[in-house]
């Protein structure tokens, strides 16, 4: 924001903040995208930026429909941000690409921006809040950017960075709802039907709308048949709000797995484009993340963040059975998750799917007693993973101990038979939630 002094009755100047408008971006006179658009972009970046398989999916047979996976998490930085960023700097007339770039992200954005400004020689300046990923941080840093860490989120930072693009005179390029960068996702698109030209609908992660907005035209110009569906997490159902209220909207947004769509207003732009092209909007749950990136990792070797595997989720939730044995497309758009995050939701996967089981009981505290339990385990084929032992807390009992136990099993369906056979061994037991989700 920019600062200016004014006088307030006693004299005394105070500081008013004034919002720093994108140009790029006007929610007053929104730009629509056209096919052309896209085409151009396909041509210019078609040398910057890796052609991605649309291979079929092991998963088809599970989930009674033809699935196909653009796995576009394989681009140099790790997500499809590589197309809008490369197109969006080779559109730089000669003195911008000189005096550079500017722009706010907290990771996939801003990585893409400053790799393809090192690779085609225009100077870029990222803004990040204090709650982006050290990771990602030293990346851009790595690509030869200045970064800047500034704000304690989103707003914050972008607000900074639209501040410096006008005091420095250098462009701001939104990561989402800038027309070039839209035009760019839109290559998505293309590629889409160039391997799968028979494909009944197209699942598109939907963030601030500018993937969303690019692959709808796109697709829709060449195969006006072929459904878009869009999705989003049930934390920032933005998009969904968008629609609902006949314009974009500001939600309260939670955190959720699907980071990288945590976008509280989508673009003006991109709602513009989109809205009337988009045949279905679905929210999923954080649970359906958690399976989506492990059924990923354990049938594609494939490992994406939340915002690459919530096409799945919304698969394997049941929202999209309609498509039952019709041609259905992902699109698998960002790997760059931290490895604390995924081991949190493969646990989580696993927990859901009834392959990773909590229990509480109450056992003899003798010699023998853990042994016993273990045996019993055994029988089952049950596979302890870790066993907490709980004296001081048991008030009834000083010759009984009470056990906290972790374990793996095959299935719900073993899950189910383990709480069986503990409940009928021992009398005081207590399992965690065992889930009936649908078993995909």
């Amino acid at each position: 924001m920019v600062a200016e002094n004014e006088n307030n009755d006693n004299g005394i100047n105070e500081e008013i903040d004034i919002e720093v408008e994108d140009p790029f971006c006007l929610e007053s006179s929104p730009l629509k995208l056209t096919f052309e658009d896209i085409t151009s972009a396909a041509y210019k970046i078609k040398d910057g930026v890796i052609k991605t398989a649309c291979t079929r999916s092991h998963l088809s047979g599970i989930v009674n429909m033809e699935l196909y996976l653009k796995k576009d998490f394989v681009q140099y930085t790790g997500s499809f941000k590589e197309r809008g960023a490369c197109y969006a700097l080779m559109m730089l007339s000669d003195e911008h690409k000189r005096n550079g770039v500017i722009s706010a992200s907290l990771g996939n954005h801003a990585q893409a921006l400053c790799y393809h400004g090192k690779r085609l020689g225009v100077p870029v300046t990222v803004v990040m809040p204090t709650v982006a990923p050290i990771i990602k941080i030293e990346a851009c840093r790595n690509f030869g950017a200045t970064v800047i860490i500034q704000g304690i989120n989103m707003k914050e930072s972008k607000h900074i960075a639209l501040k410096l693009s006008k005091e420095k005179g250098i462009i701001y390029i939104n990561g989402y709802d800038h027309p070039h960068i839209m035009a760019g996702q839109g290559t998505v698109g293309l590629e889409i039907l160039e391997d799968v030209p028979d494909a009944d609908a197209i699942v598109v992660p939907v963030g601030g709308g500018g993937l969303l907005a690019g692959v709808s035209l796109a697709v829709k110009t060449l195969k006006k048949n072929c459904k878009i569906i869009g999705v989003e997490s049930d934390r920032v159902p933005s998009f969904t709000k968008a629609i609902e209220h006949g314009s974009p909207v500001t939600v309260d947004g939670k955190s959720t797995l699907a980071d990288g769509l945590a976008v509280p207003r989508v673009g003006c732009n991109a709602f513009a484009t989109a809205a009337s092209l988009v045949d279905r909007m679905i929210v999923v749950t954080e649970e359906w993340i958690s399976m989506a990136i492990l059924r990923l990792v354990e049938s594609e070797k494939c490992v994406v963040e939340g915002a690459g595997a919530i096409g799945l989720a919304a698969v394997l939730s049941g929202t999209l059975d309609e498509f039952a044995g019709k041609k259905v497309v992902l699109l698998l758009c960002g790997g760059n998750i931290d490895t604390s995050i995924l081991g949190r939701c493969l646990d989580r996967g696993l927990a859901i799917d009834g392959r990773l089981v909590k229990f509480h009981a109450t056992l003899s505290d003798r010699p023998g007693g853990i042994a016993e339990l273990c045996r019993v385990l055994a029988t089952i084929g049950v596979c302890v993973k870790d066993i907490i032992h709980e004296r001081a807390w048991l008030s009834d009992d000083v010759f009984s101990v009470r056990v906290k136990v972790v374990c793996e099993t095959r299935d719900l369906r073993h899950a189910r038979m383990l709480q069986e056979v503990i409940t009928k061994n021992y009398s005081s037991s207590v399992f965690g939630d065992i889930p009936l989700p649908k078993v995909l």
